[in-house]
């Protein structure tokens, strides 16, 4: 990917090179503001780096390990001339905030090895927030095999939540001290980690997996993790309860890469507090912009359209034509824009699909359709699969039933993005890996589940998952929890709690578990019906803490939402409304009813930027409060 600003010079970026004009055994890069630095140097015949914020360490000194073909392109390296680029651009985004920021210092390396007289290219780019780094190995049309083995350290002291692969992604998060981390732990991106002594937050995780297997991590029992792909990657349980024995054996070799190989990039995030790490845009930064030919007002084409969906699975309905019939007509009461119906549409004829197409239509309220992935494998298969849905007026695919991050499963997923998007269809992926700032390039993607969701009917721990999640998971992207469910699968949270998952939580396919029904006579509804599934700004506010409280304003054009989803303990918060603009706010809340989870109390009342707002939040409990612009 070429930076949008390219000045190939040295201008903030700050490289040590010897006298002669040849590079030094260490290159330095520097973040714009000078807070972030990132260390490349030779140690022992090896390469190693390491990554500061604010000269306080964040990555210590670790080494880079790139192979290919069997050969370490890190050992017994030279570091060439570095060449240094400038990249300062904003973009139209739909994350947690409606246009991103791509400003950082970057340089290539050329790194070769004398005896063997191999090359190949290190890249690395330094962010007020983070850093991202990545191999490039030139090549015509010779078929290679890429491995990687670098290391991630940990500073001593430092606090991580992550969680292991047997779910694949959908996992519950851990929180350890460092020191407790035992060898062979596996951790799937992102980890988050505090930093000892108030330095801040971090997390790890890629961008860009293209051409290539995912990424997974494994501790070392020294603080440290290492780098693993996919074909090392231990089997999850969903991989083995849907695949062959023949699949798992086929993709637990490491896979090869036709012509040049260019790794994912390795990102750090880092930030002094939480509202700058959820802010982050470097996952979205690392990936190409939008194809004109397919999307030619790139984000913002016309058909690319995010919206709320009911969604008959969790909480009952009729799964026929004439139950999703009144999915719709509820949804479109709702002022919802979508109806993701499950595979029991499969046994419909074209006409029945067609018939509820229309139906929907008439409400406002386009249609999903649900497909197995394992269906969608040949070019054949998903040419007539997306003609068909084209030419029926479905608004968009639910694929399912990944559950592997091996290279083969990789090139599906971008094959199926291009095909879609080739057929104006919206793409949601379930049973997926976490994203890797995909829907930069292929905004027709508006979701993917990679979250232990609402669909977990045994996780009665809701509280402190939910509470975790904004910090951990949704520091990727996007993420399909389907939330808001008043019934038995909200666990040890309360419907307060559950309302404000749906503005906590970042969906631009925002899908409710609970039947619409259910939320049209619930006391939340006005309030639900008001949430957007996309955001122009997010605040992090400082009373949240990992695993304990999330606290977020968000805005949408003029107005704020004040969301608070809180874990297992009960606590008592007092939040300046300072992010509100000048003058009078309408204000509706919802909040917990104390000693009923099952209930909530709606009020309404008048606030302004300089009042401060007291929130009582039960065991499990949640608020949400909509401040409208008079």
């Amino acid at each position: 990917m070429k930076p949008t600003t390219a000045l190939l010079t040295s201008l903030l970026a700050v490289l040590c090179v010897t006298g002669d004009g040849r590079a030094a055994d260490e290159v330095s890069v520097l973040s714009p503001d000078k807070s972030v630095q990132f260390k490349l140097f030779l140690r022992d015949g090896r390469l190693h780096y390491a990554v500061t914020f604010k000269d306080r360490p964040v990555i210590e000194t670790a080494p880079l390990g790139f192979t290919v073909d069997g050969v370490e392109l890190t050992a017994g390296s030279e570091l060439g001339k570095a060449k240094t680029y400038q990249v300062n651009d904003t973009y139209p985004w739909r994350g947690v905030h409606s246009r991103a920021t791509d400003h950082c210092n970057g340089a290539t390396i050329p790194l070769t090895r004398p005896k063997s007289d191999t090359r190949c290219t290190f890249e690395v780019r330094a962010y007020d927030d983070g850093v991202a780094f990545r191999f490039l190995a030139p090549g015509d049309n010779e078929v290679r095999v890429p491995d990687e083995a670098t290391r991630f350290v940990l500073p001593a002291g430092s606090t991580v939540w992550y969680h292991d692969l047997n779910g694949h992604y959908e996992g519950v998060h851990s929180k350890k001290a460092i020191a407790d981390v035992k060898e062979g732990d596996w951790a799937a991106p992102p980890l988050t980690f505090k930093l000892p002594d108030g330095a801040g937050y971090a997390a790890i995780t890629e961008a860009a997996l293209v051409n290539y297997s995912g990424m997974a991590l494994q501790a070392d029992g020294r603080r440290g993790f290492n780098l693993v792909l996919g074909h090392k990657h231990p089997v999850s349980y969903p991989f083995k309860l849907r695949y062959t024995a023949q699949d798992i054996e086929r993709l637990a070799k490491p896979a090869a890469v036709a012509g040049p190989i260019t790794t994912p990039w390795r990102v750090v995030m880092v930030g002094a507090d939480l509202n700058a790490l959820v802010n982050c845009d470097i996952v979205p930064d690392l990936c190409p912009p939008p194809d004109p030919k397919l999307f030619p007002q790139g984000i913002r084409t016309e058909w690319l359209k995010p919206g709320r969906a009911v969604w008959k699975y969790l909480d009952g309905g009729e799964s026929t034509l004439a139950g999703m019939k009144e999915f719709c007509r509820l949804a479109g009461e709702l002022g919802f824009e979508y109806n993701v119906v499950e595979g029991f549409w499969q046994r419909w004829s074209d006409d029945d699909l067609k018939e509820l197409v229309a139906f929907g239509k008439k409400h406002g309220v386009g249609v999903w359709v649900w497909k197995h992935s394992k269906a969608l494998r040949t070019p054949a298969e998903r040419a007539a699969f997306f003609k068909r849905c084209r030419e029926l007026g479905v608004a968009g695919v639910k694929i399912d039933f990944f559950d592997h991050e091996a290279k083969e499963v990789v090139d599906l997923y971008q094959a199926l993005l291009k095909e879609t998007a080739e057929n104006k269809l919206l793409v949601n992926f379930h049973g997926s890996n976490k994203p890797t700032g995909e829907a930069r390039t292929w905004p027709n993607e508006l979701v993917r589940e990679a979250v232990k969701g609402m669909e977990a009917s045994k996780l009665t721990g809701r509280a402190r998952h939910d509470a975790t999640l904004p910090f951990t998971r949704f520091l990727a992207g996007h993420a399909d929890y389907t939330p808001v469910h008043f019934g038995d699968r909200r666990g040890d949270t309360t419907w307060a709690h559950q309302v404000a998952t749906a503005a906590v939580f970042t969906a631009p396919l925002l899908t409710y578990a609970a039947h619409p029904k259910t939320l049209l006579d619930s006391p939340c509804a006005p309030m639900i019906k008001s949430i957007p599934a996309t955001w122009d700004e997010t605040v992090v506010l400082p009373a949240s803490e990992i695993g304990d409280v999330a606290v977020m304003a968000r805005r949408s054009g003029d107005t704020w939402f004040l969301a608070a989803v809180n874990g297992p303990e009960g606590r008592s918060l007092r939040v300046p409304l300072s992010f509100l603009g000048d003058g009078a706010y309408k204000v509706l809340v919802v909040r917990d009813r104390k000693g009923e989870p099952a209930a909530v109390e709606v009020e309404k009342s008048e606030a302004h930027r300089t009042d401060t707002l007291r929130i009582e939040l039960s065991d499990g409990g949640g608020f949400i409060a909509r401040f409208t612009k008079e």
